[in-house]
Order: structure tokens, then sequence, then C-alpha cells
């Protein structure tokens, strides 16, 4: 018990004063050693600080960078896509004026295939393969080809049409991807450090699978837009294709039409000029018909002239053969009646021309006949050719598309 009540011990003064300069020289040391570190922080923190800075404006310049970059193709995109879609368009037109070139040749057609089937109704020797069925038929195949170009032209500008608007397609979806890219990048320019709506994303820095290189990135829309030329430039070639195809069909059209009609007027005026001489013909036969009757006539009276003298002479020779005895003389009255019978009797036997006049009456009948027959063909061939054909070609017009 004494011993626990027992005091510390006393230290030496100098022990104090050591102590004392130990505690003043580890305490400067510890503040030193502090002073230190604080610098040395600070100095770490001028450094990050500057170099975050840095590396944010850097970062900035870069986004900045992509957006223009964006912004370029973008607006390259965006011509691309005025110019194809303008193209498509003027196309369209194109494509409208061949289908009514297309539509148009229908009529005339039909037309030339009726013209060659009234043409069938021709009859007898007028049934000809002659140069309108000729020119017909050839023009029959002018529209035929014209037709077939049209269509495949038409197939073609419809194939034109699909790949422009593919091209635009792709355009469209390409400008829509660079429009949410340039949204995106637009937010993060915005954004700055006491931006509230920043937030920690410990995997945001994790590169995935679906990133592309920029050189990628810019081929993809310099294809697009190299696609798009290309379609448009192709687009522009057809188009004088199409020119050309309209214009030179028409060409053909007009020109063979004007061919068959050209030979229609130089075959009605030939058919014309057959049916007129074979008129003149049927009345040169029906006058000579006349005279031929006439002669006819006058024959019979003639025979029928005779038939008194003959009468007379053989009278007077029977009457003068009952003369008795020596009377019955062969003097002149006997010898002139005698020869005055037969006279007579030759002049009657020699009306065999009446036989042969009938005979010429019925060939002038048969003639006769025969060019009214012929008349009546030329003027169904007028009919046929003047009225029904040349009349129905005359609404045909050949249009300009």
């Amino acid at each position: 018990m004494a011993r626990l009540l027992q005091p510390p011990p006393k230290f030496h003064p100098s022990e104090w004063d050591i102590a004392n300069k130990m505690q003043c020289a580890s305490t400067e040391s510890q503040q030193s050693r502090s002073e230190c570190v604080i610098a040395e922080s600070q100095r770490l923190l001028d450094e990050i600080e500057k170099k975050t800075r840095k590396t944010q404006s850097d970062v900035n310049k870069k986004i900045e960078q992509r957006r223009e970059e964006i912004k370029f193709w973008k607006q390259e995109l965006d011509n691309k896509l005025e110019q194809i879609v303008h193209e498509t368009e003027v196309l369209l037109t194109f494509k409208t004026r061949l289908e009514k070139s297309l539509e148009s040749c229908k009529e005339p057609l039909d037309i030339v295939q009726k013209c060659l089937l009234n043409r069938q109704r021709r009859t007898g020797i007028d049934l000809v393969h002659d140069e309108v069925e000729q020119e017909l038929v050839k023009e029959a195949e002018v529209l035929q080809g014209v037709i077939a170009l049209l269509g495949r032209t038409l197939e073609k500008t419809n194939e034109q049409i699909r790949l422009n608007r593919s091209a635009k397609y792709n355009l469209e979806v390409d400008l829509k991807d660079k429009f949410t890219a340039l949204m995106i990048d637009d937010y993060c320019a915005s954004l700055i450090n006491n931006t509230p709506d920043t937030k920690y994303a410990g995997n945001a820095v994790k590169i995935e699978g679906n990133f592309v290189s920029p050189e990628d990135w810019i081929d993809f829309s310099n294809v697009n837009v190299e696609k798009a030329e290309k379609q448009r430039k192709n687009s522009v070639a057809l188009r004088v294709l199409i020119d050309g195809v309209l214009s030179q069909t028409a060409n053909d059209m007009r020109k063979q039409r004007e061919v068959v009609n050209v030979a229609f007027r130089n075959r009605v005026k030939e058919v014309k000029d057959a049916k007129h001489k074979l008129e003149t013909l049927l009345a040169m036969v029906m006058d000579e018909t006349a005279s031929q009757e006439k002669n006819i006539a006058a024959l019979k009276k003639a025979i029928a002239d005779k038939e008194g003298p003959v009468k007379v002479a053989q009278s007077r020779l029977e009457v003068r053969n009952r003369r008795p005895n020596v009377e019955l003389c062969y003097d002149t009255v006997q010898y002139r009646l005698i020869n005055e019978v037969q006279e007579i009797t030759k002049d009657i036997q020699r009306q065999d021309a009446l036989a042969q006049a009938e005979t010429e009456l019925k060939g002038l009948s048969r003639r006769q006949l025969s060019l009214e027959a012929e008349i009546q063909v030329k003027e169904n061939t007028l009919y046929i050719d003047e009225v029904l054909c040349m009349q129905m070609r005359e609404s045909v017009y050949i249009n300009n598309f």
C-alpha cells in the first residue's frame, strides 16, 4: 500500500529541456513534411486540373470537328438526296410520256389491221398484193416494232426508277442516322462540368463490337453518295435515250403512215382510171350493140323484102313453063327470069351475115356483162380503199410525247 502511494519519479531539468526540444523538432519535422505534401498535392492538383482542362478542351474540339464532319456529310447526303428525288420526279414524267406513246400506238395498229382485213374483201382481179398492201404490212411491222421498243424502254425506265428509289432510301437512312448522331454530339457539346444531367457510367468506356472505324464511316456515306450519283447519271442518260426513242419512233410512224397514204392515193387514182376506161369501153360496147342490133334488123328486113320479088319471079317461071308446044321457048324473058331467081336466091343465101351479126351481138352482150361486172369490182375496191380505209386513216394522228 505504501508503494502504491509512492510519487512518480522526477525528471531532470535537462531531460525536460531535451523532451521539449524533441517535441519541437518532431513537430517542425512533421509540419515540414506536411507542408511538402501539401505543396506536392497542390502541384499535382494544378497539374491534374490543367491536364483535365486540356483533355476536356481537346475532347470538345474533337466533338466540334466531328460535328463539322457529320454536318459536311449530312449536307452531301442532303444535296444528293435532293438531286435524286428531282431526277426521279423528272424520270416519272418521261415514264408517263412512254406510257402515253405506247397507248397511242394501239389505234394506228388497229386501223392498219382493219385496213388489211377490209382489203381482203376486194373481189376478182382486184384482190391483188399491190403496193398498198405491201406498205400496210410494213406499217403493221413498224408499229409492232415501235410497241416492242417502247415496251422495253418502259421496263428499263421502271427498273431505273426502282434503282433511284433504292438509292434515295439508302440516303434517307444514312441521313436519319447522321441527324441522330449530330443531335447526340450536339448534346455532348452542350455538357459542362456543372451540368445537372451528368452522371457516372462505369461501362461507358467499354467498346462494343458494333463500332466501326472512321474510314469505314466515311466510306459508308461516300458509297451511298457515289451510288446515288451513278443512278442519277444513269437516269439522265436514260432520259436522253427515251427522248431519242420517242422522237425516232414518232418519225418512223409518220413516215410510214405517209408512205401508205401516198400508196392509197395512187392506187385509188389507178382504180379510178381503170374504172373510167372500163366505163368508156362499156359505152363503146353499148353503142356497138345498138349498131349491131340495127344491122341485124336491117338484114332481117332485107331478107324479108326479097320474098316478094322471088315469089313473083318463081311464079312467072312456073306459069311460062306451061306455054304450049313451040311457045315453050327459052326466050330472053325466060333467060332473065331464071337469072333473076338465081340472083335473088344467091342474095338470100348470102345473108349468113345475119348469123355472124347475131354471134357478134351475143359477144357484145357478154363483153357488156363482163365490163359491168369489172366496173362493180372497181367500185367495190374504191369503196374499200377510199371510203373505208382512207377515211378511217384520217383519224390517225402521230403525236410527239
